[in-house]
């Protein structure tokens, strides 16, 4: 979205600093128009040419940044304190103003705007959704996992003017951050993906991550539309706390058999690529689906999308045809091939307990003569760290799966040292070769993309 940069700084109850009044605090010069910033980053090294700098203040002072963004062609620079000679917005807190640049952002999506949270695949939820509403609306949605407090306010800025829909992926670390995130986002509809024991050593127990995740739902106005897995019992109880109309999803692979869901897929079965294809019904009819992204645990994230879709008044065919869009994030249930005729399933942008036995179930169904789980720690499990670990590994010698651990002794074999060590082992036992399927995957501070 266009951000004048003159109006945007008063609405922050910031100060506007022209070039060569910066660092005296004079009013801009006359004759200098004020920028009109198109979009925001706190990344001076993948800012875009006329977006707004933020220079956000973590591990590192985002102010010593100012100078590569406006190199990289920043319009003007969100600041607390001015450190050149150039357009800057002086606020007293960078993280406030983002809050009030995304509410600022909110107002102007004049359709809707979905919220997205779930311990697990709320990325690829959000990535089908915002695939499937592009069929029909100007659709904007998160980069990447890009789901926090500074995440959010990028989404909505970085909304096109025009934009009719905005699919908001949310994250979670403890109680009040989604109802902090749905202050700035202000969903008409809440998506549920799971509720699983992932970040146990922030949030507890899988009861205590449940009350994190439903403040999606309590947040959605009275005529906004809930849509929960009925399939995980912690997410189909968050109806009693919504004042939202709901609408349930699931599908056969996940248990249904009963089919007691509002939106299911039947029939489902994979491909020699592990791309899935089932049949979509729901109370607005029924539709055949064949899915570009890979896994039988994606069905339930196509059909969570395929309901809002549906929901919508799009037809079943728009929403088909959404599905069969390649995802957008990458490292996530990507096949590729070793120089040497390997096959790679790249799934290593996170993991935690349930991704990781939905990958190894994953892996076990490709054709192969032998097939390797190339696996780094699952982070965050706090006490529940050894026996989850123990868990993998278990599932792994059950499927028939050799296992070999990146720099963690916790899934009970000897490490590799690295990702690099991994490769040089691989290679050397053969299983870069033809006939061989590989799985790599493990929690992002692990680095095996």
């Amino acid at each position: 979205m266009d951000f004048d940069c003159e109006k945007l700084a008063r609405d922050l109850g910031g100060t506007l600093l022209a070039p060569s009044s910066g660092r005296s605090g004079a009013a801009p010069a006359a004759y200098a128009a004020a920028p009109v910033a198109s979009g925001l980053s706190i990344d001076s090294r993948t800012l875009v040419a006329g977006q707004l700098f933020a220079a956000i203040t973590d591990v590192r002072d985002g102010h010593d940044f100012v100078g590569p963004a406006r190199a990289a062609g920043a319009a003007a620079v969100l600041v607390e304190r001015a450190t050149d000679d150039g357009w800057s917005i002086v606020v007293r807190s960078v993280p406030e103003a983002l809050v009030r640049i995304a509410r600022i952002a909110r107002r102007r999506v004049p359709e809707f705007v979905v919220g997205i949270t779930g311990s697990v695949g709320k990325t690829t939820t959000k990535d089908l959704l915002a695939a499937v509403l592009s069929r029909r609306f100007e659709t904007a949605a998160s980069e990447r996992s890009f789901n926090n407090e500074l995440g959010v306010p990028i989404t909505l800025a970085n909304a096109a003017d025009g934009t009719e829909a905005v699919v908001v992926e949310m994250g979670a670390r403890g109680h009040g951050h989604i109802a902090g995130l749905c202050s700035m986002a202000h969903p008409t509809v809440g998506v549920v993906t799971a509720v699983q024991a992932v970040h146990t050593e922030h949030m507890g127990s899988e009861d205590e991550i449940a009350v994190a995740k439903r403040e999606l739902v309590e947040s959605l106005p009275r005529d906004g539309l809930a849509v929960l897995n009925a399939a995980d019992a912690r997410v189909l109880a968050m109806a009693e706390h919504t004042r939202a109309d709901v609408l349930t999803y699931g599908a056969e692979a996940d248990g249904l058999d009963d089919l007691r869901a509002d939106v299911v897929a039947t029939g489902v079965r994979l491909d020699d690529q592990l791309r899935p294809s089932f049949t979509l019904e729901s109370p607005w009819g029924r539709a055949e689906v064949a899915m570009a992204a890979r896994g039988v645990h994606n069905v339930a994230n196509a059909v969570a999308a395929a309901a809002v879709g549906l929901h919508a008044e799009m037809t079943h065919e728009e929403v088909a045809e959404g599905l069969a869009q390649p995802l957008a994030s990458p490292w996530r249930m990507e096949l590729l091939r070793t120089p040497g005729g390997a096959v790679v399933l790249n799934d290593s942008y996170n993991a935690g307990p349930a991704s990781m036995a939905a990958a190894l179930r994953s892996l076990a169904a490709l054709p192969a003569r032998d097939r390797v789980a190339v696996l780094g720690t699952m982070a965050e499990l706090g006490e529940r760290e050894e026996p989850e670990h123990a868990a993998v590994a278990e599932l792994a010698g059950e499927l028939g799966i050799e296992l070999m651990a990146v720099g963690t002794h916790l899934y009970g074999v000897e490490p590799v040292a690295d990702p690099e060590a991994a490769a040089s082992a691989l290679e050397s036992a053969g299983h870069t070769a033809e006939g061989s399927a590989l799985l790599v995957k493990g929690s992002r501070v692990v680095g095996l993309e």
